[in-house]
């Protein structure tokens, strides 16, 4: 806590209430980033409101008015389609956090083998589903599709994707049973205790996974100054890697 403390004194002078700072942030992030807002908030007496949904459905959010003060996207693409817009507060964007795509399952299909291409996942999910974000959008979703069509995959279990607003959902549906398969992150996947880790998908099968960091422009106080140097710190990616994030 050495170096929040430091930190807060740099950054916060004494004021009469508390702020809140308002984080709009990926789904995949929910465990992590909470464990970080509260050594934050401990330490500074600020509270942290976290928004956790689908990239995509945040960018949109932040475009129409949202009132955000960061936000941390699971890919480049929604950090890209807000800076067009103006909304980002110049040069405050840092990539913090990286991730892997894994192949998870809630029972271990007695059919699977490992990963390669051409593999026939269909005759692992035999009846049922692979469970994936919409690929369409949401950046999980989107790396899931581009490792399947990668491996030669994709095609063939086309029509058994069941495809969910966000990773989570994904997720959940692999842990509730409902789909015998999904792709999504490593850390979703440690996650949940009801789903297992099948395999990981080769990291040359899809776009490396980058967490992008921004302020926005509307942001004023410096306890948000302060809460975006404490997520990029040593201290802080401590405590993300212990949820399985890497660097970026």
């Amino acid at each position: 806590m050495r170096f929040l403390a430091l930190l807060l004194a740099a950054f916060l002078t004494l004021p009469a209430a508390a702020d809140t700072v308002t984080v709009f942030a990926a789904a995949s992030l929910k465990e992590a980033l909470d464990a970080n807002a509260k050594s934050f908030e401990a330490a500074s007496g600020h509270k942290v409101v976290v928004s956790y949904a689908g990239s995509n459905a945040l960018a949109k959010q932040i475009e129409n008015g949202a009132p955000a003060d960061l936000f941390i996207s699971a890919d480049t693409d929604w950090i890209d389609y807000i800076e067009k817009r103006n909304l980002v507060a110049p040069g405050s964007r840092k990539n913090l956090l990286g991730n892997e795509l894994v192949l998870i399952g809630s029972v271990t299909p007695r059919t699977f083998a490992k990963i390669a291409p051409g593999i026939n996942l269909g005759g692992a999910m035999g009846a049922s589903r692979i469970a994936i974000a919409n690929p369409d959008a949401v950046p999980a979703g989107k790396y899931a599709k581009a490792a399947l069509v990668s491996l030669q995959m994709w095609a063939p279990i086309e029509h058994k994707v069941a495809v969910t607003e966000n990773v989570r959902a994904a997720l959940a549906l692999v842990a509730r049973g409902e789909a015998r398969l999904g792709v999504v992150y490593r850390t979703d996947a440690m996650a949940e205790k009801n789903v297992r880790i099948l395999e990981a998908f080769p990291p040359d099968s899809y776009p490396k996974i980058v967490y992008p960091m921004v302020t926005l422009r509307r942001a004023t106080s410096p306890a948000v100054a302060a809460f975006a140097t404490y997520l990029a710190s040593p201290e802080a990616f401590a405590t993300f890697e212990k949820f399985g994030f890497r660097a970026p």
